[in-house]
């Protein structure tokens, strides 16, 4: 596997060999954010900067110009042995050239002074406009000076503005060997912590205590930690799709559904499994939970290169649809209940996303009017679901209250689909085996 080094200098490397003559591009790192007073979340990098220099410390910027002497320029925190007694070591400008590939380096604060020369002569800035004022504000001041030097030199500035997703975003939604690596390792953890809070469940335990299991393996692994917010949601509370309280007790007869992704590298899985807490599905659980596999399966099977990313979508809805009018919760001819939505008072969401640095990773679903096509080195999740709100009285009464998602992280290969966490049980027989035991 090569070095973090290595591979963000071949994204570096292509970005620029993307970009027109020319153009420049400039990216911001993420704020830091306050959580209360003057404690601060944990720092989480922008996710374009990790991916162009690994640099994982705030107060950064990048500014990439193609075919220019010194095409890598970044902007970062200097030296402060007194704020590093606090926050800790900063590379500063020396390690930005020595450790993350700058050609040239300075302190963050001096932004503002240079760029308005670096950008003389250049006519397009991919540069996130509209994102942020005071980022917006320093950009277009640059601007206004560089332009005044610019009518005594006769060199171009910016008058055209591209977001750098129209480059960065779409390379990111192919991933390298070196990529997939990170995001085998991240779905192996993400496996075996989904194991473990399978085989810990039971009637009494708190959706809290498998939070804290799950998220314990992530960092005993060498994980970042989890990629998103972990979801463990039992009983009613799988009914609600982004359930984070995490604060019920598992009662006997709850299903309980936990979504979560261990994120190693700064890559991360995205994991769903449902449950029963008791170790065996009731009748009516079992029935919606295959159901819901089936049609993940299905969608799975259509996983492959050239096929569209809607036909996933349109495989789950027809089995889903199908499945409910079958168990009598829904009536009426499959067809007419399809082109009337029908399905989406119990599964309301898509059949999954794109995966890599971001849990939502980057890469448009639609091209040209149509959706995309599926190429290999795409990673995407697939994850259908039903919901029954178990005040829902349309509904038989057996089937109120069950919320069911089962979602896995798929590879798009030459040939067959790749489930980079199909190592996880699945299957009701492989589910009731671990949660039993437990």
């Amino acid at each position: 596997m090569s070095s973090p080094e290595e591979r963000v200098r071949l994204h570096r490397g292509r970005t620029l060999e993307a970009m027109e003559a020319g153009s420049a591009m400039l990216l911001f790192g993420a704020h830091h954010h306050l959580r209360n007073n003057d404690s601060e979340y944990r720092y989480r990098q922008h996710s374009d900067v990790l991916y162009t220099t690994g640099w994982t410390w705030p107060e950064v910027a990048v500014l990439l110009r193609p075919g220019a002497e010194q095409p890598t320029v970044m902007f970062v925190q200097p030296k402060d042995p007194e704020r590093e007694v606090w926050t800790g070591l900063r590379p500063g400008p020396e390690g930005a050239t020595s450790d993350f590939g700058a050609d040239e380096a300075f302190p963050y604060g001096e932004l503002g002074e240079r760029l308005p020369a670096l950008l003389q002569g250049i006519h397009t800035l991919y540069y996130a406009v509209a994102e942020d004022a005071d980022r917006d504000a320093l950009v277009m001041g640059a601007i206004r000076k560089a332009r005044r030097t610019a009518r005594r030199n006769g060199l171009a500035v910016p008058d055209a503005f591209i977001h750098p997703g129209r480059i960065l975003h779409e390379q990111r939604l192919v991933k390298s060997e070196e990529e997939l690596e990170l995001l085998r390792r991240a779905a192996a953890i993400t496996v075996e912590a989904h194991t473990a809070a399978m085989r810990r469940a039971a009637p009494g335990v708190g959706e809290h205590e498998l939070e804290a299991l799950i998220e314990y393996t992530f960092r005993s692994q060498g994980g970042n930690g989890p990629g998103y917010g972990t979801i463990v949601g039992s009983g009613p509370n799988a009914c609600v799709l982004h359930y984070v309280d995490n604060d019920r007790t598992l009662e006997d007869g709850d299903l309980v559904l936990v979504d979560a992704g261990c994120e190693f590298g700064w890559y991360t899985a995205d994991v769903t499994r449902t449950f029963p807490a008791s170790g065996r599905f009731t009748e009516p659980q079992r029935a919606l939970y295959q159901l819901v596999l089936d049609s993940q399966r299905a969608a799975i099977e259509l996983a492959r290169a050239g096929r569209r990313f809607s036909e996933l979508q349109d495989a789950v809805v027809k089995v889903l649809t199908q499945g409910l009018v079958d168990l009598g919760i829904l009536t009426g001819r499959v067809q007419d209940l399809i082109a009337d939505q029908a399905y989406k008072r119990f599964y309301m969401h898509n059949v999954g996303h794109w995966l890599g640095l971001d849990v939502h990773d980057t890469g448009a679903y639609h091209v040209a009017g149509e959706s995309r096509e599926l190429r290999p080195g795409m990673v995407l999740t697939i994850e259908p679901g039903l919901y029954l709100a178990p005040d829902d009285e349309e509904v038989p009464e057996v089937f109120r209250g069950i919320g069911v998602r089962i979602e896995d992280d798929v590879l798009v290969t030459d040939g067959d689909p790749d489930v980079l966490t199909g190592a996880l049980a699945s299957s009701v027989e492989e589910i009731e085996a671990l949660t039993s035991a437990g």
